[in-house]
């Protein structure tokens, strides 16, 4: 009997992404949609809170916002589009329904590609569409241990995107780059902040597991809103596991709703699934059909910025940085315009330019990122000029400051935005570069090691490495260690 091994089983995966849009109103109202920060239900109208016999309005910018995220993930734009009522029971949505677009989406039918492993995997996207946010229910213990809810009204109501792929993904690995890849382009067209921290951007991911070379899709485990890519990695990996275990056991899995439950680690069953005929769709009656002309299209596609992938491959070719700096800077927007705001300071061409983009990357791919994520901030907040970075390269370039130095300084460009050069004067860093200063540190090495000189004289020349070092020390790592080697080397010569 031939022993089923996970490796006969294939897992399907689709993702359907909530992200709210950046836009100054809510979706049918003119409540503010920067809710974040206000006491609770203090950013309400009657519109938002579902009272009876109001009218809503479509917010036009946030339709624009759903254009332009078809076009950048190479979606068609319907002509012609409307909004339908999608009844749900549940306190969150006060008036028992929500707005939102079933039948006529804004956008369909296309595909984003994502790189895994040095493989590429074309997604395709099923659809781009508009709905409303819910209100926020808060689920708490009293002191006595009973359970209460809270629910604020202030999220009501703001504009809400969905973008649902295909089941097009086979690992957890995949699902991971898609996500990381539709932010990116999120962020870079300017529709939404993207944060899944905050709840700006979320995820319900749809597994199954199927038998390897099977077409027939298996049944279907959705799990609701996880708030991390690190968490919906590990709930998609968890689910895998789970799934494969039952099919091989010859268990029958069942089409429910799972949640991710943090702390252990697990999903965890919340309800079956819903199908779409249990959420009665149809026309929402208060909203007219919206018809999207070619000129309003174009109109929009001309406000489309270069997008992550086009933008990686031109960092390749203009300016013979690796595909890895190349992809690790273009990831967000505001790191590639900074970089390509410091590099354009000077007008290099060909293998100067080529050079100096390869080390402005190692400075932000390193002690920035490194800086950035110590103290919380963002590209926005950098204190230093973009010529300041280039003045620290010469002068590294040049030997007036040791890589160890160079540091430092950018350290303190970093807090204080002042010039390299002032800062390196201040603090004494810079660095020995001529033979009669450090003759003395030399002289003072060799005659304080004579057992290091000693195994130089019988042919060991790794001990004049000791002695660098010894001169290092005494001038406080302000030698020019190639320059050190040289000079002790001459010397020691000399006693032959």
């Amino acid at each position: 009997m031939t022993t089923t091994t996970a490796t006969d089983y294939e897992v399907v995966i689709g993702l359907e992404v909530h992200s709210q849009l950046l836009t100054q109103s809510k979706m049918f109202c003119s409540c503010s949609a920067g809710y974040q920060q206000a006491e609770p239900n203090t950013v309400v109208c009657p519109v938002c809170m579902g009272m009876p016999g109001v009218l809503p309005v479509v917010n036009r910018k946030a339709v624009e916002f759903v254009m332009k995220t078809g076009l950048a993930l190479n979606c068609e734009i319907a002509p012609y589009t409307r909004f339908d009522r999608k009844n749900y029971p549940y306190p969150d949505l006060m008036k028992g329904y929500q707005i939102s677009q079933q039948a006529l989406p804004i956008a369909s039918n296309g595909w984003l590609e994502v790189t895994t492993e040095d493989v590429v995997t074309k997604i395709r996207i099923n659809r781009v569409h508009l709905e409303e946010d819910v209100a926020k229910l808060s689920h708490l213990t009293g002191s006595n241990g009973e359970t209460y809810s809270l629910m604020d009204i202030n999220r009501a109501g703001v504009p809400l995107m969905e973008v649902v792929s295909e089941p097009d993904m086979r690992s957890a690995e995949e699902a991971r780059a898609y996500l990381i890849q539709l932010r990116s382009i999120l962020r870079y067209i300017g529709v939404s902040t993207a944060n899944m921290e905050e709840g700006s951007f979320r995820c319900d991911a749809n597994i199954s597991v199927r038998p390897r070379g099977s077409s027939e899709l298996g049944s279907k485990v959705e799990v609701k809103n996880v708030n991390s890519f690190k968490y919906v990695y590990e709930a998609l990996k968890y689910e895998t596991e789970r799934q494969v275990k039952q099919a091989r056991e010859g268990q029958r899995i069942v089409q429910e709703t799972r949640g991710w439950v943090e702390g252990k680690n697990v999903t965890a069953s919340q309800r079956t699934k819903e199908e779409a005929n249990d959420y009665r769709y149809f026309p929402e009656p208060d909203l007219p059909p919206i018809e999207i002309s070619r000129e309003w299209m174009q109109e929009v596609k001309a406000s489309l910025p270069e997008l992550p992938k086009a933008r990686e491959e031109r960092f390749v070719t203009e300016y013979g940085l690796s595909e890895y700096d190349a992809s690790q800077l273009t990831a967000s927007k505001s790191m590639a315009d900074y970089f390509e705001g410091v590099l354009g300071v000077k007008s290099l061409l060909g293998d100067a330019l080529a050079s100096r983009a390869k080390a402005i990357s190692n400075w932000f791919l390193s002690e920035l990122s490194r800086l950035l994520n110590e103290t919380g901030g963002d590209i926005d907040t950098v204190k230093f000029e973009p010529v300041a970075l280039h003045e620290l390269i010469d002068m590294t370039d040049a030997g007036t400051l040791s890589s160890t130095m160079a540091k430092t300084v950018f350290e303190e460009m970093f807090k204080t935005g002042e010039s390299p050069k002032a800062i390196a004067e201040a603090k004494g860093l810079v660095q020995m570069s001529d033979n009669d200063a450090m003759a003395p540190a030399a002289d003072e090495a060799i005659a304080s090691n004579p057992k290091a000189v000693e195994d130089y004289m019988k042919g060991k020349e790794t001990a004049v490495r000791f002695l660098v070092g010894q001169v290092m020390r005494i001038t406080k790592g302000k030698a020019n260690p190639q320059m050190a080697e040289e000079l002790l080397l001459k010397k020691l010569e000399a006693f032959k």
